[in-house]
C-alpha cells in the first residue's frame, strides 16, 4: 500500500480520539466496569475495527483488506493468551477494582509507542534484507514449541528487569493512593504502586510482542496494517480483560491453538524467504486466503474443544481462577509499617 503522510496523521488522530472518548467516559470517575459495560466497549471497538478493515478492502483493494483481518485476529487472539499474565501482575500487586481500568489503559498506551518502534525497525529490515523472514520464522517457531512445552505458563509474577529497575532507582510509597502515580511527602517526590503496576503491564506487554510482531510480519509487510492492527487489537484488549475475567482460565487448549497458528506463520515466513531467493516454487507460497482460514479454524476449534473441556471437566480449571476486585488494602495502625500492596515487606520496596 502507498500510505501518504495525511492518512497516517488521520488514523493516528482517529486512534487517540478514541482514547480521549474512553479516557472522558469510562475514566472519568473511577469505578468498577462491569461486565455489560465491558461487553458494550468490546463491540464498539470491534466494530471501530471492522469498519477500518472494510474502508481498507474498499479503497486499497481485497488483498490489504484480507492482510488487515487476519492481521487484526491474530493479534486479538496472541493478546486473549496475555490477559492471564495480566491478571496475575494485577493479584500480584493487589490493585484496587476501581482502579484496574486506569493502569491496563496507560500501560497498553505505553506498549503501542513502544511497539510502534518495533514496527517500524521491523519494516526498514524486510524492506532491505530477505533474511530478515528467517529470523522471525525462527522467533515463531521457537515460541511454539515453548507453547507446547508449557514453557509459557506462568503461575505467578516474576518482575522483569523494567520493574526492577524503576523500584531500585525512585522511593516507593508503601501503599496506593487513589489513582495517583506520584505523591509528594515532607518535600521529596515518590512514586505509587500504582506507578509501578502500570510499568509492570506495559513492559510485560512489550515482551508479548517478541511473538506478535514478527508473526504480523508474517501476514503482511505492510507497516500501516501492521500499526493499525496492532492498535485495534491493544485498546479492546483492556475491555476484553473485565469481559472474560476467569473465562480466559477455561481456555485450556488456546495456547495450542496459538502454537500451532505460530508455527504456521513460522512456516509461511520460511517459504515466502526461499521464494524470495528463488529456492521455492510459486504453489508453495501460501497466500492471504489460506492463512485467514487456517488463523480461523484453528482458533475456532481451540476454543470450543476448551469450553468442552471445561464443562465436561471442572476441575481441570478449578482454583486457576485470579481475583480480579481484591479487597482495598488494610490502613496501617499507629506505630506499624504498612505492607506494600503486593504483600511484600515495606523494606523490600523503600530504597
Amino acid at each position: 500500500m502507498n500510505v501518504p503522510l495525511w492518512l497516517w496523521i488521520a488514523t493516528v488522530g482517529g486512534l487517540l480520539a478514541l482514547i480521549a472518548i474512553d479516557l472522558v467516559v469510562v475514566d472519568r470517575k473511577p469505578h468498577e466496569v462491569t461486565t455489560g459495560e465491558a461487553a458494550r466497549w468490546v463491540i464498539f471497538y470491534i466494530s471501530c475495527a471492522v469498519l477500518f478493515g472494510a474502508g481498507v478492502w474498499l479503497f486499497a483493494g481485497h488483498d490489504p483488506g484480507v492482510e488487515f483481518f487476519t492481521g487484526y485476529i491474530t493479534e486479538y487472539s496472541l493478546s486473549v493468551d496475555n490477559l492471564f499474565i495480566f491478571m496475575v501482575i494485577m493479584a500480584s500487586f493487589k490493585v484496587p477494582a476501581i482502579h484496574q481500568h486506569r493502569v491496563l489503559l496507560v500501560g497498553i498506551l505505553l506498549a503501542l509507542a513502544m511497539r510502534s518502534v518495533f514496527i517500524a525497525v521491523g519494516a526498514a529490515l524486510i524492506s532491505q534484507f530477505v533474511w530478515v523472514f528467517f529470523v522471525f520464522g525462527g522467533i515463531l517457531v521457537w515460541t511454539a514449541i515453548s507453547m507446547l512445552r508449557g514453557n509459557d505458563e506462568h503461575e505467578e509474577y516474576h518482575e522483569n528487569a523494567v520493574t526492577r529497575w524503576v523500584r531500585k532507582i525512585f522511593p516507593v510509597t508503601d501503599d496506593y493512593h487513589g489513582h495517583k502515580s506520584f505523591v509528594k511527602r515532607n518535600g521529596k517526590r515518590f512514586i505509587t504502586p500504582m506507578f509501578v503496576v502500570i510499568v509492570a503491564i506495559g513492559s510485560a506487554d512489550l515482551l508479548f510482542a517478541v511473538d506478535s510482531i514478527p508473526a504480523i510480519f508474517g501476514i503482511t509487510q505492510d507497516a500501516f496494517l501492521v500499526f493499525t492492527a496492532n492498535a485495534f487489537a491493544l485498546m479492546g484488549l483492556r475491555q476484553l480483560y473485565f469481559l472474560l475475567g476467569g473465562l480466559v482460565t477455561k481456555l485450556v487448549y488456546l495456547s495450542y491453538g496459538l502454537a500451532i497458528i505460530l508455527g504456521f506463520i513460522g512456516a509461511k515466513l520460511f517459504l515466502h524467504a526461499l521464494h524470495e531467493y528463488g529456492v521455492a516454487p510459486d504453489w508453495l507460497d501460501i497466500n492471504n486466503w489460506m492463512s485467514l482460514g487456517v488463523i480461523v479454524l484453528v482458533l475456532t476449534i481451540t476454543t470450543i474443544a476448551s469450553l468442552l473441556k471445561a464443562k465436561r471437566d471442572p476441575e481441570a480449571v478449578e482454583g486457576k481462577g485470579l481475583d480480579l476486585k481484591p479487597e482495598a488494602p488494610e490502613e496501617k495502625k499507629a506505630g506499624e509499617e504498612a505492607p506494600f500492596a503486593t504483600g511484600k515487606p515495606a523494606e523490600v520496596w523503600d530504597h
